[in-house]
């Protein structure tokens, strides 16, 4: 960072390291706080994270990330340690071990996972794509939790669950299979707006790849516009969605390039 350089720092993981200063300020008869904790085990943790800045151009422009990671318990974010880490940092990423069960990869949580500064950082085209994902995908798990219980259900319900299916595949990464930004958009946008409902949901992973070669290869445009940031208009949305349900018919009717 002092060279000017933008750094990344990983501290894996901090949980163990307060758990061994909490082991050294016993022996030496500090007294113990919350969870027996010593009291200044914030300030500790504070020194390292607020140590990520980024520099002025007169100080030679550089930039340090941090990014901690904490273990919970039980799946606890609200014990002490976690908390702590929330309150210093711009956000977190929450990995559930019930998604990674049911082979979400990444197992992230999306209902627990927070960013403070996502909004400002990101492309505008995520917000416009994305912007509702969060609170669909909510209810979503609340009626997929209910839908248990093996009650009747009416046809506005079993057309969110339909949905919220094909978006929990849609959040998958397959291993090694990185994807530029258009490409992102294109399946977001597909979830979001229904395109995936009629299909198989061990299928989905097929139709992105339709979508996104459609995208790619159909609005040069349209792509070289969501990566310079510009805003996404509805025409654009309206593009996009045409141009990858016209690929998704021509894919279901043989053709797998999907052109239409």
């Amino acid at each position: 960072m002092a060279q000017g350089r933008d750094t990344l720092i990983v501290y894996d993981d901090l949980t163990r390291h307060a758990r061994a200063y909490r082991e050294l300020s016993l022996l030496l008869r500090r007294p113990p706080g919350r969870e027996a904790y010593p009291g200044d085990i914030f300030y500790i943790h504070s020194r390292l994270l607020e140590r990520a800045t980024h520099l002025r151009d007169e100080h030679g422009g550089g930039s340090l990330t941090a990014l901690p990671i904490v273990e919970t318990q039980a799946q606890n974010i609200s014990a002490y340690i976690p908390t702590n880490l929330i309150s210093i940092t711009d956000g977190q990423i929450y990995l559930s071990p019930d998604l990674f069960e049911k082979g979400q990869l990444p197992a992230i949580d999306i209902g627990t996972s927070v960013s403070r500064v996502g909004g400002k950082v990101q492309l505008p085209a995520y917000r416009a794509v994305a912007g509702n994902l969060r609170l669909m995908y909510a209810q979503f798990e609340e009626l997929e939790s209910f839908s248990r219980f093996g009650t009747q259900l009416d046809d506005d319900t079993q057309a969110k669950l339909t949905r919220g299916l094909r978006v929990r595949e849609v959040l998958k990464q397959r291993e090694h299979d990185l994807l530029d930004v258009p490409e992102q958009i294109a399946v977001l946008l597909a979830a979001t707006e229904g395109l995936f409902d009629d299909a198989d949901p061990e299928g989905i992973a097929a139709l992105e790849d339709v979508v996104q070669r459609a995208v790619v290869q159909n609005n040069d445009d349209l792509c070289t516009k969501i990566t310079s940031g510009d805003r996404l208009e509805d025409a654009d949305r309206k593009a996009l969605i045409d141009t990858m349900r016209r690929a998704l018919v021509a894919a279901k009717n043989g053709d797998r390039d999907g052109n239409a």
